[in-house]
């Protein structure tokens, strides 16, 4: 088994291997694992095709977890590995640093989490806890080192947030008033500041998804 071959495995589901990592025992993965394999979404395509699953459809709450836990839960069984999510808890499996142990994710300027290939998008919709110690590629490259302007850190329009500081407070309040549409509309500012960010392909619906999960 290979990277590249679960990365074909998950492919027709619209998710894309992340990255991985051999745990330390300081890691918090399960006992036994020999390569922790984070799954965020594949773009373009991912919200349309989770949107059309049964999940979506069925009217429950939480769809986007729902569809997460069937989805790489069947995967995993595939593999022979044990599925792991970031909703799982408490106490919540250490998805912040798992994703920074892969060496496909670092601290951005604004300090969330910026990826190789979905920027200030990144997200992980589970892992898979796999017995074997797969290779693993050499790390990439963090993409701001070479970005010269960190746009990220003057976009929010009331700097909530920059490197110095996240205010949530302010955050809501201005989400509350009608300039901030277009963060409610297609996701925050600093996040499509972020060159990376706007080749990623993510549609300002699944965004808006989720601004309304952040801010209700």
């Amino acid at each position: 088994m290979s990277l590249e071959e679960i990365a074909a495995l998950a492919r027709p589901h619209f998710l894309a291997v992340f990255g991985a990592l051999h745990p330390g025992n300081e890691d918090g993965a399960p006992a036994g694992t020999g390569t922790l394999v984070l799954l965020g979404p594949a773009e373009p395509g991912f919200w349309p095709h989770l949107t059309s699953g049964p999940e979506w459809q069925d009217g429950a709450p939480d769809p986007v977890d729902r569809w997460s836990k069937r989805v790489i839960g069947q995967l995993a069984e595939a593999l022979g590995g044990q599925p792991l999510f970031p909703s799982d808890g408490p106490p919540y499996p250490p998805f912040f640093r798992w994703a920074l142990g892969s060496g496909r994710a670092w601290a951005s300027p604004v300090r969330i989490l910026v990826h190789d290939l979905a920027g200030l998008w990144v997200s992980y919709r589970g892992a898979i806890a796999l017995p074997q110690r797969l290779a693993l590629p050499d790390p990439p490259e963090s993409p701001c080192t070479r970005c010269a302007a960190k746009p990220c850190l003057t976009a929010c329009p009331v700097a909530a947030l920059t490197g110095a500081d996240y205010n949530l407070a302010a955050c809501h309040a201005f989400l509350d008033r009608s300039e901030g549409h277009a963060c409610l509309s297609s996701g925050c500012a600093v996040r499509r500041a972020c060159p990376v960010s706007q080749a990623y392909g993510r549609l300002s619906e699944q965004s808006a998804y989720h601004m309304r999960q952040f801010h209700k």
